[in-house]
């Protein structure tokens, strides 16, 4: 193949320099390449507040890997404006043949790339893309029929079928980093100067770039074969805490597939499984986009959800009176993330008890989580409120208490984050309106002044539910 004379890596949520897909095809056709990033208004702007700590993420990893690509001599260049505008700009400025970018498969994404496309094409470059965030994507792995699963265990079985050592092998980027572009450092733009502020990423012990995401797996493939029994207690160090850095590409996916397909224990294939079905919620949304405001299962948004305002308030703010899910929703608000077990547990409360439509519960998981990927959060959503593909069924329902007395049995994840309840009992704390006068006054609550009484009752909540999705049911 003839080599180009030189092209732009237009970086997004792929901000390593290691096992690249889209820089290792840049740099192996290119005689030289430059790399960029452009912090989008488009996305900035409707931001709800200026201080996020998403952004201040992808500003410090911008950093991190502005240095890396110094070390070999260039740099990262960093716009702020439009990207669908910016990429075309930059890349008449540069003369370049190509710009080279990694899929994304969130709807405005792919709308904003075919503008992208479009006004390159105007201009005689190409636009051409890797598959870098999936193992499989869009196609890659269909029934016998040539469609798309919706049941996860299907789509599993077919996908580690599938799956052979050459799915999963590194880019070597390394080997073609001559071919980058000299070019003199240059510091990048302060968060102000980006319209933002700092947040308490570094209070809550968060490091960006790749070498935040390497400490993290390393500390990580220390308990790796324990993950299957630790993961579900909050209280414990069990997860691998790596979304952040997945999310915005700072590790490659490759190199976490690798990890765990290539271990024998059940801890490394229960977190293999969890890989899984990001890919999972990835091909549901390219084959259908419409999750994004609609249920996978049409019938059910003809849900008739109360939305009561107040309820969804308590909620967010963590006052439900339920300290398992108060505790949750504290810990989003104060860190930006919430542990897996916690996210089915809040949602399904907002959903099932509260009954609040799951697009609220959605959409303020977007705008807290540090983590937040459409595909992901749309997909976890659906199956907590048994609307989606593979969903849980609609009569089963967590019931907060015994989810609380299960996977927090001595309370230390609550009183970490209900610290009005420090004081309660173990076997009070899952359910303090339990406890008698005395025990209250011992625990030094009072109900409905210290902490809040339940907003409501767990039984009739649930009984609700059952004629909810049952009258719905029966009309389908």
């Amino acid at each position: 193949m003839q080599q180009l004379p030189s092209a732009l890596v237009w970086l997004r949520r792929d901000l390593r320099l290691h096992d690249n897909a889209a820089l290792y095809a840049a740099l192996k056709s290119s005689r030289r390449v430059w790399c960029a990033f452009v912090f989008d208004r488009e996305i900035l702007d409707a931001l709800p507040a200026r201080r996020d700590r998403r952004v201040e993420f992808i500003r410090e990893s911008a950093v991190e890997l502005n240095d890396a690509l110094a070390a070999h001599g260039s740099r990262l260049i960093v716009c702020h404006g439009r990207a669908r505008e910016e990429v075309p700009r930059l890349a008449a400025q540069l003369g370049v043949a190509a710009v080279f970018v990694n899929h994304d498969y969130e709807p405005a994404a792919v709308a904003r790339d075919a503008t992208v496309g479009r006004a390159l094409a105007v201009l005689g470059i190409d636009l051409r893309s890797r598959k870098d965030h999936v193992i499989f994507e869009k196609d890659e792995v269909l029934t016998a029929e040539r469609k798309p699963y919706a049941v996860f265990s299907a789509y599993r079985d077919a996908w580690l079928k599938r799956l052979v050592p050459f799915f999963y092998q590194a880019y070597p980027v390394e080997k073609y980093l001559a071919a980058l572009a000299p070019m003199s450092a240059c510091a990048l733009p302060p968060l102000a100067d980006l319209g933002f502020e700092r947040t308490n990423l570094d209070r809550i012990g968060i490091a960006a770039g790749a070498r935040g995401a390497e400490r993290l797996l390393a500390d990580f493939l220390g308990r790796i074969d324990s993950y299957r029994e630790r993961r579900d207690f909050p209280a414990v160090r069990g997860p691998s805490y790596l979304s952040f850095h997945v999310r915005f590409g700072t590790i490659s996916i490759r190199r976490l597939v690798a990890l765990a397909a290539e271990r024998s224990s059940e801890g490394a294939r229960t977190w293999l499984n969890e890989l899984i079905w990001r890919d999972f919620f990835f091909m549901i949304l390219h084959f259908h986009p419409r999750v994004t405001e609609h249920a996978f299962r049409p019938e059910y948004d003809a849900l008739a959800y109360r939305n009561d305002p107040e309820h969804f308030a308590a909620w967010c703010e963590g006052r439900t009176g339920y300290p398992l899910v108060d505790a949750g929703m504290r810990q989003l608000d104060a860190a930006g993330y919430m542990h897996n077990r916690l996210r089915m547990v809040t949602a399904s409360f907002l959903v099932k008890d509260l009954h609040v439509d799951w697009r609220w519960g959605e959409r303020h998981f977007a705008q807290q989580l540090n983590d937040y990927d459409l595909a992901a959060n749309n997909g976890g959503w659906q199956w907590a409120a048994s609307t989606g593909c593979d969903a849980q069924p609609y009569f089963r329902m967590f019931n907060p208490v015994t989810q609380s007395e299960k996977f927090d049995p001595t309370g230390a994840y609550i009183r970490r984050y209900v610290p009005e309840l420090a004081r309660v009992l173990n076997e009070h704390i899952h359910a303090p309106w339990r406890m008698s006068e005395g025990q209250r006054r011992q625990s030094g609550i009072v109900l409905g002044e210290h902490y809040p009484e339940p907003i409501v009752d767990h039984a009739q909540a649930r009984q609700i539910t059952l004629e909810l999705y049952g009258r719905v049911k029966t009309r389908a």
